[in-house]
């Protein structure tokens, strides 16, 4: 088990830029109490590709927090353990992290964190995850987790409806065709079962789903199928690595489609792995990457500077997993400074009041509710010029 904890010695807290910190007390001379926040990465699984960065993220953001004081002058005492992406694996890592004492849990896959809901519910733990999942964000079925970023059901839609408007508007006879490639677990079904083929069938685009096997090294067949049935788009639903081998062996095809992904392919790992493959791709990014020109990002190049590292080499799962974390923790600073008892029931009602949050134009302004915890609704489009990723709209919201 890994754990990071801060140094002993601590400051009052300074106000915590883009996540409304307060200062606090720092408590007696032998250091105030942690707050014990549990995790789970896959840095070894299939999504490691992305895990990685998204788990250097969520230490990160541990970290700079306690550089400035901790929360309400308490430091985050953050236990971790990579889970190499295995449910049961997530299970038996979740239970102990909250027999260790955890108030909030970071999560990561679609898979895991459905099959912990109940769990969730009966321990009360806030939870904030890497996965998307529609349901994940409706208080009747998961009071306890809270969605970030646009749904992967949001993301589909969104990316749906801009095809049939990209298709009129490129004078496409007809209705597109659209194929769907996706990841082979709850994640790569999540946004067609949760409402997208609902929403298919409502604009009357013909979509068909085609697996993208875990550990396949090409993906031929599927695109030849894929070109048999005229699908004038692609969308993918995995990650990085998977959908670069995708892109190759469609150029070689020559498969003439427009190839669009959601959340965890569209990133700099991608254009780095597909190299020329990846030009024109489409990428529906609920978090910019750290070169986009917003206010947000700035905090997480400044800390990257301060470690010796550089923003440009890292991609937007690392924005993706600090402002994860920095929503949870804002909703454990409010518990503390209404002078409240840190526990997960009061860190889910501070949680529902966060009303049009600014994450200084990191994503839309997060509002969670008692009847809604998918805090963004929209997203920007991005799509790669020159081997990088560009804006290709301003924010996009889910019908």
């Amino acid at each position: 088990m890994h754990r990071l904890t801060p140094s002993t010695s601590l400051v009052s807290m300074v106000a915590l830029a883009l996540i409304g910190g307060c200062g606090g007390d720092s408590g007696p001379a032998d250091g105030p109490e942690p707050i014990k926040v549990g995790a789970i990465f896959d840095l070894t699984g299939p999504t490691a590709d992305v895990g990685t960065e998204y788990a250097e993220a969520i230490q990160g953001f541990a970290d700079w927090t306690n550089a400035r004081g901790g929360i309400g002058g308490r430091p985050i005492d953050l236990i971790y353990q990579d889970y190499a992406y295995q449910v049961d694996r997530a299970e038996q890592l979740y239970s102990q992290f909250v027999q260790e004492g955890a108030v909030v849990f970071m999560g990561w896959g679609t898979g895991d964190t459905e099959a912990l809901r109940l769990r969730i519910i009966d321990d009360r733990i806030p939870f904030g995850s890497a996965s998307l999942s529609h349901v994940l964000g409706d208080p009747a079925e998961a009071p306890y987790n809270f969605l970030v970023a646009t749904t992967y059901t949001d993301q589909f839609k969104i990316v749906l409806r801009w095809i049939v408007e990209h298709h009129r508007a490129a004078g496409g006879g007809g209705t597109p065709r659209v194929a769907l490639m996706h990841n082979a677990s709850p994640f790569g079904t999540s946004p067609w079962q949760q409402g997208g083929r609902d929403y298919a069938r409502s604009l009357n685009v013909p979509v068909t789903l085609h697996e993208m096997p875990r550990g396949a090294t090409d993906f031929t067949a599927e695109l030849t199928r894929i070109a048999g049935s005229g699908a004038q788009y692609v969308v993918f639903q995995n990650t990085s690595a998977p959908v670069a081998v995708a892109l190759r062996n469609a150029r070689s095809l020559g498969l003439n489609a427009t190839f669009v992904c959601l959340n965890w392919c569209s990133n700099g790992l991608l254009t780095r792995l597909a190299e020329r493959a990846a030009e024109g791709v489409v990428g529906a990014m609920p978090f910019p990457p750290l070169t986009a020109d917003v206010p947000g990002v700035q905090v997480i190049r400044e800390y990257l500077a301060s470690q010796g590292e550089s923003f440009a080499e890292k991609t937007n799962a690392y924005t993706q997993g600090w402002f994860t974390f920095a929503l949870f923790a804002e909703g454990m600073r409010r518990v503390l400074e209404s002078g409240q008892q840190l526990t997960g029931e009061n860190v889910r009602v501070a949680l529902e009041s966060l009303d049009a949050f600014d994450t200084g134009g990191v994503t839309l302004p997060i509002t969670f509710t008692a009847t809604d915890h998918r805090g963004s609704k929209g997203l920007r489009l991005f799509h790669v010029v020159g081997g990088a990723w560009q804006p290709l709209t301003e924010f996009l919201t889910a019908p």
